[in-house]
């Protein structure tokens, strides 16, 4: 069940920035932002965790879901350690999944083969 649930909110996450790519005259950049702020709205006020506690990876892996990451991170972040938190758990939060981004490019460039165009 927990395959269906994240298939569904993941899903319904990827038909609304379709839709908005198909509809708007937004660039693909500027919907990603948006949807990395709408992320860290929903979970700076607490709306966006139990949709993720819910559908677990379809709410998790999109942008959305990082954004929430970057909001419960500086929220932790301020509890421990006060103003400070702010620059600092946005950073903490997120660093494991950017390095993960940048190790994985790594590998991928050395295994590819680059053709011009």
């Amino acid at each position: 069940m927990i395959f269906l649930k994240a298939f569904v909110v993941g899903g319904l996450i990827c038909v609304v920035g379709q839709l908005l790519i198909d509809y708007t005259k937004l660039t693909p950049a500027k919907i990603l932002v948006a949807f990395v702020v709408l992320g860290v709205i929903l979970g700076g006020i607490g709306v966006y965790q139990p949709l993720a506690d819910w559908a677990g990876a379809g709410a998790t892996v999109p942008l959305t879901g990082f954004g929430n990451l970057l909001a419960q991170g500086t929220k932790e972040a301020i509890r421990e350690q006060g103003l400070l938190g702010v620059l600092t758990g946005p950073l903490t939060a997120g660093s494991a999944g950017i390095m993960a981004a940048i190790f994985s490019g790594l590998v991928v460039s050395f295994l590819a083969k680059p053709k011009s165009k």
